[in-house]
């Protein structure tokens, strides 16, 4: 579904918190039902990896699909029909028809990915953890560090310094990606 792309970061918070309190939170009610002990999540760092990957996933996964379910309808249905003729079976037609007709729109999605890497998401690290101090060591990024002592210590100078830093190197990530896909594939850059 691609309902979760629409939901913003703070209601997803409270989504995944409504899952993980630690006294009313679905799972731990699952857990103590079959006999196990809650887990006091907000306090336990080691699951915080897993737990975000999950939510940005479960987050992100509806808008990347209905564009490669786009670019996928894009391919003309006689190259499909050639296929067919020539005795092909599902996973040829998939490896031989389909993913060379949307590497454009693979090449571009992941040009694009590239460039945001060193971005993380603000609102998933900051909104879903709670910012609770206990999960720092695994959930700590520059977006949340930059806020933090923005907010708590004031220091104007250093975020906006490392906000352009983190900004340059996005930029210089993207355009060596896009160089690299231009040398190897012109048709497939981005400019």
């Amino acid at each position: 579904s691609i309902i979760p792309s629409f939901i913003s970061w703070v209601a997803v918070g409270y989504i995944v918190y409504a899952m993980l309190d630690p006294t009313k939170g679905m799972i731990n009610q699952v857990l103590t039902f079959f006999g196990k002990e809650g887990i006091s999540w907000y306090s336990e760092p080691k699951y915080w990896p897993f737990i975000l990957v999950i939510t940005k996933t479960w987050q992100g996964v509806g808008l990347g699909s209905i564009i490669y379910y786009a670019a996928l309808m894009g391919v003309d249905n006689e190259l499909y029909e050639a296929a067919d003729i020539d005795g092909a079976g599902k996973l040829q037609k998939t490896w031989f028809v389909s993913i060379p007709q949307i590497v454009p729109i693979i090449i571009i999605m992941g040009i694009l990915d590239i460039g945001k890497i060193f971005r993380a998401d603000f609102g998933l690290f900051y909104n879903v953890t709670r910012d609770v101090g206990a999960l720092y060591p695994k959930t700590d990024v520059i977006d949340t560090y930059v806020f933090r002592a923005l907010m708590q210590q004031g220091n104007l100078g250093m975020s906006a310094a490392v906000g352009l830093f983190q900004s340059v190197i996005c930029f210089v990530t993207l355009m060596l990606t896009n160089a690299i896909i231009k040398k190897k594939s012109p048709e497939n850059a981005l400019f």
